[in-house]
């Protein structure tokens, strides 16, 4: 069965989408009615903005969105998933390529989303931090033992878990999981403590606006980020997106779960190869590769 796969924040870089904007009239018109949507040139920070500009919240999932689901766009009649998935934000783009949301619907979502957070991080000093070379379980009791907030957060192949949590509790758990073996625990360079209880202010945000937009029935399975197992009811698939940004990220299980279900072949659409490094660390046997830009001669 063919799979396709959408990344999150962290996978932007300076140029991106400029070859679809150029080469798709179909991209230039999505793109061209996303800087309307948004209220500011978005594909002016996209096609020439610095790393930094790009690093910013309200722009990062935006972009990063756009790219995935307009490059889904260009694929033309080869894209014909029969699972999706989307790590974290890419959940959006996973929605959307799958008739679950509309293009409109999905970007003031992910627009909205942004905006919550950076809020939710501005509140409250937070971060996260990579651990790799433990299993889940001693990660796991020891984010449970850290006097403070920390928690698992992504659970992104074995051997690599990311926890989220206030900065104090997580400099003191990356100390405790350095003593238990950790190979690496190592403070990531973000803005906030995402997929964790510090993004409640978040969450009930983004909750209303979820509840107050339409989603149809996808055209193939999702497999979500908090349940790791194939969704199509609309109503399950709200709840599970307004989980998600206090839940931790199951992208490990969500893979080896669409590969039990028959995912033989995995195409990741947007930018960067993430989430192909991912796969090949999750289940090495399984064909991945990246979706290229699909010209009409």
């Amino acid at each position: 069965m063919k799979a396709y796969i959408f990344p999150g924040q962290g996978a932007q870089f300076s140029g991106m989408g400029l070859d679809l904007y150029e080469n798709s009239p179909e991209a230039q018109e999505l793109f061209d009615k996303a800087n309307d949507i948004l209220g500011f040139n978005i594909t002016d920070i996209m096609f020439e903005g610095t790393a930094e500009q790009l690093k910013e919240t309200k722009v990062t999932q935006p972009a990063i969105f756009l790219h995935s689901v307009i490059l889904a766009k260009t694929l033309g009649d080869t894209f014909k998933p029969e699972m999706v998935a989307g790590h974290s934000l890419g959940e959006f783009s996973a929605l959307v390529t799958s008739g679950a949301l509309t293009f409109e619907d999905g970007l003031k979502l992910v627009s909205q989303r942004a905006m919550a957070m950076q809020k939710a991080c501005d509140a409250q000093p937070s971060t996260m931090a990579a651990v790799l070379g433990l299993d889940n379980d001693v990660v796991e009791k020891t984010c449970a033992m850290t006097e403070g907030i920390v928690v698992p957060a992504n659970y992104n192949c074995p051997g690599q878990l990311v926890i989220s949590g206030e900065i104090d509790a997580i400099n003191a758990a990356c100390e405790a999981l350095k003593a238990a073996g950790a190979r690496r625990a190592l403070v990531l360079p973000v803005g906030g403590a995402f997929h964790s209880p510090m993004m409640e202010p978040a969450r009930e945000e983004l909750a209303a606006a979820i509840e107050n937009t339409t989603f149809s029935t996808p055209s193939c399975p999702i497999y979500q980020n908090v349940t790791a197992s194939a969704v199509t009811d609309p109503e399950e698939i709200k709840k599970n997106l307004i989980l998600q940004l206090t839940a931790p990220v199951k992208w490990a299980q969500s893979i080896q779960k669409m590969i039990a279900d028959g995912g033989t072949s995995f195409t990741e659409v947007g930018p960067g190869k993430v989430l192909q490094g991912l796969m090949r660390k999750i289940d090495r046997t399984v064909e991945a590769h990246g979706a290229s830009l699909n010209i009409e001669a």
